[in-house]
């Protein structure tokens, strides 16, 4: 299973939001000029996120995009799955031999685990310097 820029592009937003989180709206621009990434681009990205009920958005001069929920309910699966669509290392899993489905069944559910299990308050957490405040992500 490959993510795409959508997906990777969509955890740096809500990462990004949910380092601010309590602090207001952070406008996408502020988060487009720290990570060097389009704004038009983030704002293609924050509409279906929106949609799902992850991110608030917030009109008038002070402005911008908050987390619909606290970081620590809102998952990398959660985010993945609206911008990626389900969560599948290959397309037809049903049509595969059984050696091969299981194989590919047993890789999706490691996959959907980790994601699930991993919220955007322990990405927040995890610094730049490869240290954790919890501990270390291997996605």
């Amino acid at each position: 299973m490959k993510i795409s820029t959508k997906g990777r592009y969509g955890l740096t937003i809500m990462i990004e939001l949910a380092k601010r989180h309590g602090e207001g709206p952070t406008p996408l621009k502020q988060i487009a000029q720290a990570h060097d990434l389009s704004e038009h681009y983030l704002e293609q990205l924050i509409a279906p996120l929106r949609n799902a009920g992850l991110v608030k958005s917030i009109r008038g001069a002070y402005g911008g995009y908050m987390l619909g929920n606290h970081p620590s309910k809102i998952t990398a699966g959660d985010i993945i799955r609206v911008l990626e669509g389900p969560i599948s290392p290959v397309e037809g899993i049903e049509n595969e031999e059984p050696a091969k489905r299981e194989l590919w069944i047993r890789i999706r559910d490691a996959v959907k685990e980790v994601l699930d299990s991993t919220t955007i308050e322990d990405l927040a957490n995890h610094t730049d310097d490869g240290e954790s405040d919890a501990y270390m992500f291997y996605i």
